[in-house]
């Protein structure tokens, strides 16, 4: 455990959709080994009062209210984090949205909010702390992506997993693209694991099937929390790619 807070203490991590599932847990986790961390999301009550017990329990965090949809968001996102604590180690892009629905339910513009946000606020983020990591010749880039990201989830959710699939395709050409860079690149992608994203969808009849999917199969948001820190705490000139975990229960 002391090798653990050793290699994640004093790192500064963003995390998006920190405000409940996995971005929460993730923040926990990054915090009780010692990193600051900085909160994104819409929900500005819940980052607050998540960076409250925070700093609490004598660790060092921010709040800071973020749409990860808006570039600009993101870049005041990243600005903020340097005024704060002067640099960006890890960026754990989490947030992403799972409106679930068959292609021929036509909720257009429910796929135009999951590219927003699952492709979008993902190249937005690395916008933000690419240059920066580059400049200080060390970062981490996690990528939340999902086991809909490795099988097309058909038939309720060929759009996700579109989205999903070009996460991956952006984590696997950045870690070639930054090449030497010192900057790290992980994509982690869960199956189905208990947070908000499961009521997403719009449909009657798919959200009463996604939800009995999930009744009958998820595990705990720190679960990923876990893997996250893992890649985040292997030594510098380690990168690891790609962690996939799932229930051992769930097929898919």
């Amino acid at each position: 455990m002391t090798q653990v807070q050793d290699n994640i203490r004093g790192k500064v991590a963003i995390v998006t959709g920190a405000s409940s599932g996995l971005g929460e847990s993730t923040v926990r986790h990054l915090a009780a080994r010692g990193a600051k961390v900085v909160l994104a999301a819409r929900r500005t009550d819940r980052l607050e009062k998540l960076v409250a017990e925070i700093r609490q329990a004598g660790g060092q965090a921010i709040a800071v209210a973020t749409d990860v949809s808006k570039r600009a968001d993101l870049e005041k996102l990243a600005a903020a984090t340097v005024e704060a604590f002067g640099r960006i180690d890890v960026l754990v892009n989490n947030a992403g949205v799972m409106p679930l629905s068959p292609i021929e339910k036509l909720k257009v513009d429910e796929w135009d909010r999951t590219i927003d946000v699952n492709i979008k606020g993902v190249l937005y983020g690395i916008a933000a702390v690419l240059p920066r990591m580059k400049a200080q010749g060390s970062g981490h880039i996690v990528n939340i992506a999902s086991i809909a990201g490795l099988k097309v989830f058909t038939p309720i959710g060929t759009v996700y997993s579109a989205t999903k699939y070009a996460v991956r395709a952006i984590s696997e050409g950045l870690r070639v693209e930054v090449g030497n860079s010192g900057v790290r690149v992980t994509i982690v992608s869960p199956g189905a694991v208990e947070s908000e994203l499961k009521l997403g969808s719009s449909d009657p009849e798919t959200a009463a099937s996604v939800n009995a999917f999930y009744d009958a199969n998820q595990i705990p948001a720190d679960s990923v929390a876990r893997a996250v820190v893992y890649a985040v705490v292997q030594p510098a000139e380690v990168d690891l790619n790609q962690v996939v975990l799932r229930p051992v229960s769930q097929e898919f």
